[in-house]
């Protein structure tokens, strides 16, 4: 019988490579607006250089500060996977440093989200590959365990679950299911030209405000 707490389930299968590709360039923001401003995780933030992270879910979930079904994930991910790590937002210790990250990127890993801490925080700030985290600390993780991968996890509030579409950009992480990917991406596009356009009139100069006295008088605010 296993040992109960560690655990490698099979991964779902993934969403068309087509269909992920369609998220590039769409925004965090827009996304999370189209999805009723719910699922989105708080308190990770970019720890690498900059640009968009994309890619299909391989969660994990471990203890605070122990790293060790994480190595077993980077193991295992496919190129295009992006490693979603529960570790139960602790920052006594590091979940995952330069080593690790510079390991991931070689595979063909998307980037890494790990609701924790991180260190070697200057290297990984200098570099592409996409980390989110918590926050940093020296201190290194443990590897004892235990640990489970492609389980639902919990990340900052956001639910992830092994196949969904992670996106990940400067204001930080959500996860699309991929029965509803393709609905939310056409609500995100329609979002991004409605506000291309307000922007074009507040620079014109012919931006409508009467919203906001509407909505105050809606409200019964006396002005």
């Amino acid at each position: 019988m296993a040992n109960i707490g560690f655990r490698i389930l099979p991964a779902p299968a993934r969403a068309p490579a087509s269909l992920v590709r369609q998220f590039r360039g769409v925004v965090v923001a827009h996304l999370s607006d189209c999805m009723n401003r719910l699922p989105g995780a708080d308190g990770l933030d970019p720890m690498h250089k900059g640009g968009q992270m994309l890619g299909v879910a391989l969660t994990v979930r471990v203890p605070p500060g122990d790293n060790l079904m994480v190595h077993k994930a980077i193991d295992i991910a496919q190129p295009g996977d992006v490693i979603v790590v529960a570790a139960g937002g602790d920052l006594s210790q590091a979940i995952i440093g330069e080593i690790m990250s510079t390991h991931a990127a070689k595979r063909g890993v998307a980037g890494m989200v790990i609701d924790g801490a991180i260190r070697d925080s200057g290297a990984i700030a200098a570099a592409k590959f996409p980390v989110y985290a918590r926050g940093v600390t020296h201190r290194g993780p443990y590897k004892n365990g235990p640990g489970e991968i492609n389980v639902p996890v919990s990340i900052g509030g956001l639910v992830v679950c092994p196949g969904d579409i992670v996106v990940g950009d400067d204001d930080g992480v959500v996860a699309v299911p991929v029965d509803i990917a393709p609905t939310v991406l056409k609500a995100a596009r329609a979002k991004a030209k409605d506000e291309d356009a307000t922007l074009a009139a507040i620079r014109k100069g012919k931006v409508d405000r009467s919203w906001v006295d509407k909505a105050l008088r809606a409200k019964g605010c006396d002005f």
